[in-house]
């Protein structure tokens, strides 16, 4: 029999189980639970009787101490029974009690691989869905601006525009000069070979104004701002407010998404311009390294480099900031729940945008081989 402390909280052991006696809570019950958990383990075959008619009083904790015994006593195999406690003192005891999904939690279902090949496809419709619908809003949107201009939200727009363009001018210089200075340096050491250093200027005009000015300057914009777009969208998901406007009576599309829209396209050419320059500044830095006149570097990427080279350049640099922007944009309105899929729908949206852009840049490369462009 366990010595009783002042508050006369103590465990007995008897013929049938244990005797509780006292108040069992948290300044006692720390005290008998190895105690009780002990001799339970000793007791022998048959029903463990727990007596906890001489107990005063019982909190959380003396109710955890009960249904441990009783948990300890069913695990081992054995019978368990509760005697004398009060009523009151029992519905405690039942407040505390694990619920049955707690208590015995579903096992973990192998999924069947056919299962999720369905499951995998039907998603990919209902996106491509959403996506169709989205794309023909955003149609109908850019439609009824160029009709009615002053639908757009100006300050709206020129406060992305600021961030998105302006904000994004020293990386997209500093980026198109190393992309400049880089590819001359690596075109001239095979061009070298064959003494024809003087088409790096050649090479780096034309790959520059048609292919990866407005490559570059799209990929940078996906990355900053588009990815910017989507966390400012799918916050405001999360928070509700894109349910509010709708329950005021305003499009998310004409409010959202179309200011952004508008400002990516009037950005991302200008973008395409600078990253141009830079590169072609790096370029002149190596070509003048070559020992060559800079009138030569001039010369020359003016004779190789077409008009519609560079219009193509601009042309497709618009394409992909629709691309950018409404990417950004979708991958916001479709945020679930709660911070982490911000974070998700963050990421999908630089990686949707990069890939996209990849695809329409290949499109638009057969279409001018095609054309003759």
């Amino acid at each position: 029999m366990a010595a009783a402390t002042p508050q006369t909280s103590q465990v007995e052991r008897s013929d049938e189980g244990l005797i509780l006696r006292g108040r069992l809570d948290g300044a006692s019950v720390g005290r008998l639970w190895s105690e009780a958990s002990r001799a339970a383990a000793e007791f022998g075959g048959g029903t463990l009787v727990v007596d906890a008619s001489g107990v005063d009083y019982c909190d959380g904790a003396g109710a955890a101490l009960l249904i441990a015994l009783r948990q300890n006593r069913e695990r081992a195999g054995g019978a368990y029974e509760l005697r004398g406690l009060r009523d009151q003192l029992r519905t405690i005891v039942a407040m505390a009690e694990p619920s049955a999904e707690a208590a015995a939690p579903e096992p973990p279902r192998r999924e069947n691989p056919f299962e999720a090949l369905g499951r995998s496809t039907f998603q990919a419709f209902a996106d491509l869905r959403t996506m169709v619908e989205y794309v023909g809003q955003l149609t109908l949107a850019l439609a009824s601006a160029v009709r009615h201009p002053r639908q757009v939200r100006g300050k709206d727009m020129m406060l992305v525009a600021e961030q998105a363009g302006i904000g994004a001018v020293p990386i997209v210089a500093l980026i198109g000069f190393l992309l400049g200075l880089i590819l001359s340096f690596q075109s001239a050491v095979p061009m070298r070979q064959f003494g024809a250093e003087i088409f790096v200027a050649d090479l780096l005009g034309i790959s520059l104004l048609r292919e990866l000015g407005p490559l570059m300057a799209a990929v940078m914009l996906t990355a900053r701002s588009g990815s910017a777009f989507a966390a400012e969208i799918g916050t405001m998901k999360v928070n509700e407010e894109v349910d509010a406007l709708s329950t005021m009576g305003l499009e998310p599309m004409r409010f959202l998404i179309l200011p952004r829209v508008v400002a990516a396209v009037l950005v991302v050419p200008v973008l395409a311009m600078v990253m141009n320059a830079a590169g072609l500044f790096g370029g002149a830095l190596m070509f003048l390294s070559l020992d060559f006149p800079l009138v030569t570097y001039v010369n020359r990427i003016t004779d190789a480099v077409r008009l519609a080279d560079f219009v193509g350049g601009i042309f497709k640099a618009l394409i992909f900031g629709i691309i950018v922007a409404a990417v950004g944009c979708q991958k916001g309105l479709g945020t679930g729940k709660g911070a982490g899929a911000v974070g998700l729908s963050t990421t999908s949206s630089v990686v949707t945008g990069i890939t996209l852009i990849a695809i329409v840049d290949g499109i638009f490369a057969v279409l001018f081989y095609v054309l003759g462009i």
